[in-house]
């Protein structure tokens, strides 16, 4: 009976140790839906779908997270990096704990969807996942606000999520998690870094139809369009959310919320933690500053 009590107690006190260990660390206070279920609804329950998405005669997989509710639901479109191997499926639970709905698509030639990969496909299929979410019959069925969607990406993606936003007036708002700057990037990392072509290699290997140099060449090929702080000027008016992490994005990703700032962006937040380019030891800080940031924009 002791061992269960004690057992009983640990449990009742993770939230509030959660808490603790953030503030020594001065980490964003983990909120409800980060590290507790909410109530259940049974006439429309938490569930999940995967949609195909059309872009340009492809098929993306995709997966859905509805949130409980009759809604309409706010909705995140949460864009994955290069090649992917981090999906941040823990940080959409949380969302949609948090009352909106997620949707996570494949890029073409990633994971299983149809085409080939290239960075300008990501492109084009992050702008076709904004139209699948605002189609009349898909706001619907997944009780979408169309009015209220957002976008996160990671890394490249978190490129693809602030050029989308840039190049679509009705995203309401986009957070980075250590968005990478590809032209400038790639750039800077293979003048100084002798891993490069292994590390892209290796990345390229898990997509369809492309090698790292085809892709180098893309972003060489037009380097001004692959800057993101071309993105400034058109979503300075915009909320944004830029979280760092102690990587190879952290000068880029700075100068760009300053260059935010300077542009007379007052909505841009900025975060930095100290932990690895996938949050490894950082994930419940993580999904606590993007949730409570989210939190900051609509209310549930």
């Amino acid at each position: 009976m002791k061992r269960v009590g004690c057992f009983v107690l640990m449990l009742c006190s993770v939230p509030w140790l959660a808490n603790t260990l953030y503030a020594q660390e001065n980490l964003p206070q983990a909120p409800a839906a980060v590290i507790s279920d909410p109530p259940h609804d049974p006439a429309f329950p938490a569930t999940m779908g995967s949609p195909d998405i059309p872009s340009h005669g492809a098929k993306l997989y995709s997966v859905i997270y509805l949130a409980s509710g009759a809604g309409p639901h706010s909705t995140v479109l949460m864009l994955h990096g290069f090649p992917g191997n981090e999906k941040n499926l823990d940080l959409a639970y949380s969302i949609r704990r948090a009352g909106w709905n997620v949707l996570v698509p494949f890029y073409r030639g990633a994971w299983g969807s149809g085409g080939t990969f290239s960075f300008t496909h990501t492109l084009e299929d992050a702008q076709a996942s904004i139209d699948f979410l605002r189609q009349p019959e898909n706001v619907k069925t997944f009780r979408i606000d169309p009015n209220r969607i957002v976008l996160i990406g990671h890394s490249q993606g978190g490129f693809v999520a602030a050029y989308a936003t840039a190049n679509e007036p009705k995203v309401y708002g986009v957070a980075l998690i250590s968005p990478a700057n590809l032209g400038p990037g790639s750039a800077r990392q293979r003048a100084n870094d002798p891993e490069f072509w292994a590390r892209w290699n290796e990345n390229a290997s898990r997509l369809v139809g492309t090698t790292a140099h085809e892709l180098v060449q893309e972003v060489d090929d037009d380097p001004v369009k692959w800057n993101y702080m071309n993105c400034v000027p058109l979503v300075k008016d915009r909320p944004i959310f830029v979280l760092e992490a102690d990587d190879r994005n952290t000068s880029d990703n700075q100068a760009f919320a300053e260059a935010l700032r300077k542009a007379g962006n007052t909505k841009v937040t900025e975060q930095h933690m100290h932990t690895d380019h996938t949050f490894s030891d950082h994930r419940i800080a993580m999904q606590a500053a993007i949730v409570n940031w989210l939190g900051t924009i609509f209310k549930p």
